[in-house]
């Protein structure tokens, strides 16, 4: 028997493998018409920011490629997404819509309106989890709430967890007789212009493939080394998943079953320990989601209401300092720095980063999460919220209010011998280790050596760490 067309609206998902809205299309049997729409006004303050429009261009233009080479093509749109939706269902008599869900609170109003608009029209829809190991209403304190700190959510996520082994995509997609209209990617006005973006493009190769890829150059370099080696900015023992699980190029399912497989195949307790630990990385990225979920206004409010109260300081010098890499701290800088140009930040240095912005500065960690928002490729609402409350010290979980990163003897611990700081401010690559964290203190003889001029080649610090910290920690406990 003949079924009609499948609609399938692709958002963060841009893959075929292990894809269930799509591969449960094409076992729903008649063509399967894969749609994306550009529809940036329906994201409300979230519409994706200028470094993860880049990437988006890229990884919609590697979607292209994959659904040609498997008969089909991908339907581009701008609009209102219910609007282009339903032109499509009516042009192409299609009888079903499916999607993988989203969890973003503008998102999920928007998508529940498609799907009440949808039934009306006589469209059988369906969603799916396309984007986590658990929803977010699955993990549940015993009395029935979200859980509000990382450990034991994650203890009891692991107790319920039993990801379903990854579904290898189809060779063929079932096209339909004649194909509704579509824009050209070029339209929908991601790319940048003028373009920016070569440091991005140098860094990154895009899509699934890449994305398998980098998956599998991570388990087999650095999985041994993880433990020891991802909080080493200088060392490439990251997995630099990020961008590739946001985009949805590569899923969680996936990456869960790779990890485990590679560390039960290695069978060395470095294996299974950097496993447990990285897999753990993820499962913060599921406690994350799991709040943002059920906490709707973190992403512009504290979880913690007293910081609502906290004497936070508009200094736009400052701030532009922090922005351009030119506070005068190296591992700042260098972090500041490798985000404008790669558009991703190691994760050790954005804590860094983060905590001079809302500890020493005194800036709103809202105004941090803003510029990596626009910055970031990687730029998710879920992590992105959740990484700057917790520095700031104002989110679930939490860092005490106490803890203020060093940048000096966070540096030195983490970048001892200097290899991330002569990579990102090759100003000072000439400084010996000794003074590479603390210029300001080199004897002038050794900056003279070094072709290093304080306050002309490299800023001295724009604040003083240790009167910083005193203000801060001053400025916390009126509000504890």
């Amino acid at each position: 028997m003949a079924h009609d067309a499948t609609i399938v609206w692709f958002r963060q998902d841009l893959r075929l493998e292990d894809n269930p809205a799509f591969l449960e299309a094409v076992r729903r049997g008649g063509p399967v018409i894969p749609v994306y729409v550009w529809a940036p006004a329906e994201e409300g303050a979230w519409a994706p920011g200028a470094a993860s429009r880049c990437w988006l261009h890229h990884s919609l233009q590697r979607l292209e490629g994959r659904l040609e080479k498997a008969g089909s093509r991908l339907i581009l749109r701008r609009g209102a997404a219910w609007d282009e939706l339903e032109s499509i269902a009516r042009s192409t008599r299609a009888g079903a819509l499916y999607w993988n869900r989203r969890y973003e609170p503008e998102i999920r109003r928007r998508d529940d309106m498609v799907k009440g608009r949808a039934h009306d029209l006589g469209l059988a829809v369906k969603d799916f989890n396309g984007a986590l190991l658990v929803e977010p209403w699955e993990v549940t304190t015993r009395q029935g709430g979200p859980y509000k700190v990382f450990t034991p959510f994650w203890k009891a996520a692991l107790d319920r967890l039993a990801p379903a082994e990854p579904v290898t995509a189809p060779r063929r997609v079932p096209a339909p007789e004649s194909w509704p209209r579509s824009v050209r990617l070029e339209s929908l006005g991601l790319a940048p212009r003028p373009d920016w973006a070569g440091g991005i493009r140098e860094a990154w190769a895009f899509g699934e493939d890449a994305a398998w890829d980098r998956l599998e150059t991570f388990l087999d370099a650095s999985l041994d080394s993880y433990c020891d080696g991802r909080d080493q900015p200088g060392r490439d023992d990251t997995s630099r998943l990020s961008p590739y699980l946001h985009f949805g190029e590569v899923g969680p399912r996936q990456v869960w079953h790779a990890v485990q497989a590679a560390a039960a195949g290695r069978g060395s307790n470095a294996a299974k320990r950097g496993a447990e630990k990285f897999l753990s990385e993820l499962g913060w990225r599921e406690f994350s989601y799991s709040l943002l979920y059920n906490f709707p206004h973190l992403p512009a409010e504290p979880m913690q209401e007293k910081f609502a109260a906290f004497p936070w300081k508009h200094d736009a010098e400052a701030q532009r300092a922090w922005q351009r890499g030119r506070t005068g701290y190296p591992v700042v800088d260098a972090g500041m720095r490798q985000l404008w140009k790669t558009g991703w930040m190691h994760n050790r240095v954005r804590m860094i980063v983060a905590s001079m912005l809302t500890k020493d500065l005194l800036i709103s960690w809202q105004h941090g999460a803003a510029w990596f928002w626009d910055t970031l490729v990687d730029a998710d609402l879920a992590n992105n919220t959740q990484g700057w409350q917790w520095t700031a010290g104002c989110g679930a979980d939490a860092a005490p209010y106490f803890r203020v990163f060093n940048p000096v003897s966070q540096g030195e611990r983490y970048d001892p011998a200097g290899d991330y700081i002569r990579q990102w401010v090759p100003e000072l690559a000439g400084l010996p280790g000794q003074w590479i964290h603390k210029p300001w203190q080199a004897p002038p003889d050794t900056l003279r050596e070094a072709g290093v001029c304080l306050d002309d080649t490299y800023p001295s610090p724009i604040i003083d760490h240790s009167e910083a910290r005193d203000r801060a920690l001053a400025a916390f406990e009126r509000i504890t």
